[in-house]
């Protein structure tokens, strides 16, 4: 019976030892293709010419919809930030999906619009629309505020498509603040590609909080002073400067941030648009888009732009980030389970191949992974017979790499676009980097399962609530 128990103790040290490297490996190799992908990227844009995009005949009109649900206190300077975009034919359309609150009142009375008659189609499904907003000043000719019943962001995504006049439309979160050339970029690949459709484009987003906001644009980037937006500054760094850009060289793009992505409407309407039962409904688009043109066999590509375009506001308190990060959890169950065709299926290419499975094995079952390693670990201690030197190899080597990890985003950074000019704000990075998986991994590992128990056990749905506390403002 010793051996028998001996032998299973093995296996199981062995599929976690197995796991860890399996990861560590993808990170690695993950590492290395977005390093190569943004040197030739900074390369590029080094001499890439915008200003001719602005008078190019092929350059496409754009809509912006920016879905609205009780975003009272920074609704106003949102707008002015959208307005304020250096593009040459786009429109900008707030949807307001049923606020509770001011918001609505606020952008009439800041805008000076009025309700009108406006022509549109319900060419996806999505709530009453009870009214369409202008204004009366020319100014913002293209602004336009739409009203509606609450129905939740895909469904008000859906709502500005059905209202939108043009051919190509940008999803953004209404609270973010959008560089004021962000369009020129995320529109310069479907421009420049001949060989392939280009269906969407996605760029890098940062972390506002505590940033100096005036006239709708960052005018200094600062480290924010709250711990937890701090620690989602490592965060978002890794995922867009390590993570997404290598997916994009690999093609096997499976998310386009809610915060800020451009889309092809026609490829969009043609899936049925965004996916108003999920909480995911950014990547569940994208897969969805995938989905089509590959079993349309039609020649695609989804490109993802590593400048950082796109500035949000993060949360800074531990319920608020909790919810945020259960919600991106069943967000991500729910399109692996709704595309699991797409899983080890080369049909759909490198997605099928790469992508799917990376995300399935390294996002959604990694802290489950985690939490069965720590749960075997408590049980042989209480045995009495831990195996110490495999389990402080473990966790020195595993913390090692963490900290690595986010050593090395950071100096991507500050190699690249050096966003971060006070050399105080980068200390208080490396600071976080070094205290990050002894603080803050352990409260995502534990939101990571809350979001497993919520889906499946307690079959929770819906967003939860995001608590604005509106940007900080230039003083004289």
């Amino acid at each position: 019976m010793y051996d028998f128990f001996k032998i299973i103790r093995l296996i199981l040290e062995n599929i976690i030892l197995v796991y860890v490297v399996a990861i560590i490996a993808s990170y690695i190799f993950l590492s290395l293709i977005s390093a190569i992908a943004l040197r030739k990227y900074m390369k590029k844009s080094s001499y890439a010419k915008y200003d001719e995009i602005i008078s190019s005949p092929f350059a496409p009109s754009i809509s912006l919809i920016a879905p609205a649900y009780n975003e009272s206190v920074t609704i106003v300077d949102n707008i002015r930030a959208l307005m304020s975009l250096f593009y040459h034919d786009f429109e900008v359309i707030v949807v307001n999906d049923g606020s509770k609150d001011e918001t609505l009142n606020k952008a009439i009375e800041a805008y000076d619009l009025e309700k009108v008659d406006y022509a549109h189609y319900y060419y996806l499904d999505c709530q009453k629309i009870r009214g369409v907003y202008k204004s009366r000043n020319s100014s913002f000719a293209n602004l336009l505020i739409v009203d509606k019943e609450n129905g939740g962001k895909a469904d008000a995504l859906n709502a500005g498509i059905n209202i939108s006049n043009n051919d190509f439309f940008v999803a953004i979160d209404v609270d973010s603040i959008i560089e004021s050339d962000a369009l020129l970029k995320l529109v310069k690949p479907f421009i420049e590609e001949k060989s392939k459709r280009v269906i969407a484009t996605g760029g890098s987003v940062r972390v506002a909080n505590s940033c100096i906001i005036e006239d709708g644009q960052i005018r200094d980037v600062r480290i924010p002073t709250n711990l937890w937006a701090r620690f989602q500054v490592l965060e978002y760094t890794r995922a867009f400067l390590m993570g997404r850009i290598g997916w994009s060289e690999l093609d096997g793009l499976l998310l386009i941030s809610g915060a800020l992505g451009l889309f092809d409407k026609e490829i969009a309407i043609a899936c049925g648009g965004y996916f108003a039962q999920t909480v995911g409904e950014d990547m569940e688009l994208v897969v969805r888009m995938r989905r089509y043109m590959a079993e349309n066999n039609l020649k695609y590509k989804i490109k993802y732009v590593p400048d950082p375009l796109c500035w949000t506001e993060v949360p800074t308190t531990l319920k608020v980030l909790g919810g945020q990060r259960n919600r991106w959890t069943r967000g991500t169950i729910e399109t692996l389970f709704l595309h699991k065709k797409v899983f080890f299926n080369p049909t759909y290419g490198s997605m099928g191949l790469l992508g799917y499975p990376y995300w399935f094995f390294f996002e959604w079952l990694a802290p489950i992974f985690e939490l069965f390693g720590i749960l075997y670990f408590i049980i042989i201690a209480l045995l009495g017979a831990p195996n110490w030197d495999f389990f402080i190899f473990l966790l020195v080597f595993v913390y090692s790499f963490a900290v690595s990890l986010s050593t090395a985003a950071i100096l991507f950074e500050e190699k690249t676009f050096h966003r971060y000019e006070k050399k105080r704000d980068i200390f208080k990075l490396f600071i976080n980097v070094l205290i990050e998986p002894i603080i803050y991994h352990p409260l995502v590992l534990w939101w990571g399962i809350k979001g497993n128990f919520d889906f499946f056990i307690m079959k929770k749905t819906g967003w939860g609530k995001m608590v604005r506390q509106g940007f900080a403002k230039k003083t004289n």
